[in-house]
């Protein structure tokens, strides 16, 4: 399978203003790449990149006074598959989890471990270990949450997600992120493309996605508590704790978002061969 992704975002800043992005596919997928047109900015400045703490690429720039669009288009080899589903993966008790995987079991930002601890042990203390009850923290939350675009809010946390039970992609991975690592489940919070490929469009916008990996059988898995079924078509973009490490944009002065497009579709061998065409 072929899936064409790519974004373009146009900022207003008032004066220069240094910014970073984490916007692309994650560099664990540049094998899998066909077609790429290079992150392209209007007017064209120089950006430079660098790896964070968790592995994922950030990209670097100073953003001049005024109107700044930076963009980029790509194709990439999926295998068309959903994501995993294995019911057998189980937990690793806490003295034998990996060392990198220690600081996905501590509280963060925005997943307050010690206000929810209590909570996630009555919830889920007698749920089948494993892959079931990180399942059933998704299906908790997913019926839990009522999403809606409206409800996005920036600083809400998980114990406030629980409390005033709505939320977006974010607030549903940062509670089921919160109540596996109170269960002694690393848990990761992750975002990407998600397009609307093997089930009904969605009407509204694209939009980056939010979801989580668990730490399972000494390996991390995908799961998704908004959706909270598999999806074909997942590309990972970036890694961390919580939202905190991993923002789309930070910027480090004043500016206004103009313009936000975010596309992801299949596509077929002869869109590849117009792409390729075009850009050569």
């Amino acid at each position: 399978m072929l899936i064409r992704y790519g974004y373009e975002l146009t900022f207003n800043c008032p004066q220069p203003t240094m910014m970073v992005c984490l916007l692309d596919a994650h560099r664990e997928r540049s094998q899998e790449l066909h077609y790429e047109i290079p992150t392209t900015t209007i007017p064209t400045i120089p950006t430079t990149t660098y790896l964070d703490i968790f592995g994922n690429t950030v990209r670097r720039f100073m953003a001049p006074p005024g109107d700044l669009t930076i963009m980029s288009d790509a194709v990439i080899k999926d295998s068309g598959l959903f994501d995993p589903i294995e019911l057998d993966a189980g937990e690793s008790p806490v003295e034998r989890l990996p060392n990198e995987a220690l600081s996905f079991l501590l509280g963060s930002r925005y997943c307050e471990t010690d206000k929810l601890a209590d909570i996630a042990w009555r919830h889920f203390g007698s749920s089948p270990r494993g892959w079931r009850r990180v399942q059933a923290i998704c299906d908790f939350v997913c019926g839990h949450l009522t999403f809606g675009y409206e409800y996005a809010r920036a600083t809400r946390t998980a114990f406030e997600a629980y409390q005033e039970r709505i939320g977006v992609c974010r607030d549903f991975a940062h509670l089921a992120v919160a109540f596996c690592r109170c269960l002694n489940i690393p848990a990761r919070y992750a975002n990407g493309f998600l397009g609307d490929i093997g089930v009904p469009p969605d009407p509204a916008p694209m939009d980056y996605n939010a979801w989580f990996e668990a730490f399972l059988d000494g390996r991390w898995f995908t799961f998704d508590a908004r959706h909270n079924t598999p999806r074909i078509g997942r590309i990972t973009v970036a890694r961390g704790r919580d939202a905190t490490d991993i923002p789309l944009v930070t910027s480090f002065g004043p500016h206004i978002l103009k313009t936000f497009r975010v596309w992801t579709d299949e596509v077929d061998a002869a869109a590849l061969q117009d792409l390729n065409r075009r850009s050569a």
